[in-house]
């Protein structure tokens, strides 16, 4: 069978997911009065990925406690944000509980960001020759877009490939490390070197066709957390 012929490869990114949910959904709770909003919504976007793509291989990663190597290299990486509500503090360890009841293999790794581990195993699944969809709404992973790896945001039902990409940042997926170097990203405390200066960079960057490697920033190791997932 050939690669395109099999269900993707699906990787959640689902610190993400964790996030948007409990700011997209009105408060919920139970009947013992616990917080159930952002369980609620990123249960539905991984049943809704489940009945869309059918994968036989599938990863939900979140991040791991800790500082990680980005918060050694710049200490005000991520410093301005509030720490997290203790309605969705509450949430996390009940979320991780039926994601593991549901049967999915669920990847923290101490020491790097969801987004390394994910960019990890879209690497390893490139060389693997299998082709992978990424269901998230951080856009820094569109750097890891490339004919076999794909970007999927259920929150609204939109897609990302290589064209996409383009289309919408004005950079190639090659492109966007060099990019968001350049205008910065207020969500991470980084002040770039044109900050709000988004049309600047695009146009340093286009018509340029340099490859710069999509990769994460972990050396690929292996991660066997990412097993066979017979649904």
């Amino acid at each position: 069978m050939t690669a395109e012929a099999k269900p993707p490869f699906i990787l959640v990114d689902g610190s993400s997911y964790l996030y948007r949910a409990f700011h997209a959904l009105p408060p919920l709770t139970n009947s013992n009065g616990e917080q159930t909003g952002a369980v609620y919504g990123v249960l539905n976007m991984l049943r809704k990925l489940i009945d869309s793509y059918h994968p036989e291989y599938m990863a939900v990663v979140f991040d791991a406690r800790g500082k990680t190597f980005r918060d050694e290299l710049y200490a005000e990486y991520k410093a301005h944000r509030p720490p997290m509500p203790e309605e969705l503090a509450a949430q996390v360890e009940p979320l991780l509980e039926v994601v593991r009841a549901m049967g999915l293999p669920l990847l923290q790794v101490p020491g790097v960001e969801a987004d390394d581990v994910i960019g990890t195993l879209a690497a390893q699944a490139s060389r693997a020759g299998w082709n992978t969809v990424i269901s998230t709404g951080d856009k820094d992973l569109a750097q890891l877009v490339d004919p076999q790896v794909s970007l999927i945001n259920t929150m609204n039902d939109s897609a990302l490939d290589v064209q996409g990409v383009q289309d919408k940042f004005g950079v190639s997926p090659a492109q966007i490390i060099d990019f968001l170097a350049l205008v910065g990203d207020s969500s991470d405390n980084i002040p770039g070197r044109e900050p709000g200066r988004a049309g600047g960079a695009r146009r340093r960057h286009q018509g340029q066709n340099r490859r710069k490697p999509a990769r994460a920033s972990r050396p690929a190791g292996t991660f066997p957390g990412a097993r066979h997932h017979p649904l």
